[in-house]
């Protein structure tokens, strides 16, 4: 009753059965994998956010890579806002997602050393080749607290680090780059302005990371194993139904070729 699993029908579907399973596990795995990163996540923006801010040149250094422990790190720097080599940082969003600039002033430390200051979002000029209009930040010494940012790069933001830009403008926060402008060291990393809080609420600062959202990684990766277990079980139904069928075909055939009884 079962030979019909052997004709190519069957055993094409029977292959592509058997090849889904482990698929789907693996896909629930690797749902589960990024459930249990973005959890690990959560926990490093809480702990680096409540954690005491410390002053910036203890946790980077010119031509350091911020490691992904130290991400959003609270930190904080005295010095000088040095706006004549201030650049923006193009095709940024704001917290409404309006397409803008980032304001990146260099502040030059009091101990000595340059740290880069990510002040936050303005619009962009009407005209891409223009400078926009940058409200300027506090004159003289001023102590600064932030979020610590690794440096950007195009393999780990997706974004192109485009060539032939107009002046004072760049794609990238890279601190490596605005060292080679400025002609001095610059300490790896930038920090993300939290305050003090610029006056007319312009620029617009970075909004907190979110450290409560898990997502539905969790809820994909239950999705996939279900349907990893329905799969066999889908496949049993569809053998049970053809066999009835093909039993069912079987005795109407046979009932077909019986002679009908003589008559008196």
């Amino acid at each position: 009753m079962y030979r019909f699993l052997m004709t190519r029908q069957w055993v094409i579907l029977t292959l592509l059965v058997l090849a889904l399973i482990p698929t789907m596990i693996e896909l629930g795995f690797w749902q589960l994998h990024r459930h249990e990163h973005r959890v690990e996540q959560n926990a490093l923006i809480t702990r680096n956010l409540e954690a005491e801010p410390v002053p910036v040149s203890r946790v980077t250094s010119p031509g350091h890579t911020v490691p992904r422990s130290d991400y959003w790190k609270a930190v904080t720097a005295t010095g000088t806002f040095d706006t004549e080599h201030e650049v923006v940082v193009r095709r940024r969003t704001s917290r409404d997602e309006r397409i803008g600039v980032l304001v990146l002033t260099p502040l030059d430390l009091k101990g000595g050393g340059t740290v880069l200051v990510n002040r936050g979002w303005v619009p962009a000029a009407a005209d891409q080749q223009a400078y926009p209009e940058v409200p300027p930040p506090p004159g003289g010494e001023v102590t600064v607290a932030g979020r610590l940012k690794a440096d950007e790069t195009t393999s780990a933001s997706g974004i192109k680090d485009l060539r032939g830009l107009p002046d004072r403008q760049v794609m990238l926060i890279n601190s490596a780059q605005q060292s080679h402008l400025l002609g001095r060291p610059v300490l790896g990393g930038y920090l993300e302005l939290t305050s003090p809080e610029p006056a007319g609420g312009s620029p617009e600062t970075i909004a907190a990371p979110d450290d409560g959202s898990i997502g539905p990684h969790m809820a994909y990766a239950v999705q996939w194993w279900l349907f990893a277990a329905g799969v066999p079980v889908g496949w049993v139904v569809l053998v049970r139904r053809e066999k009835r069928d093909r039993a069912q075909a079987a005795a109407d055939a046979e009932a077909a070729r019986e002679p009908e009884p003589a008559t008196a």
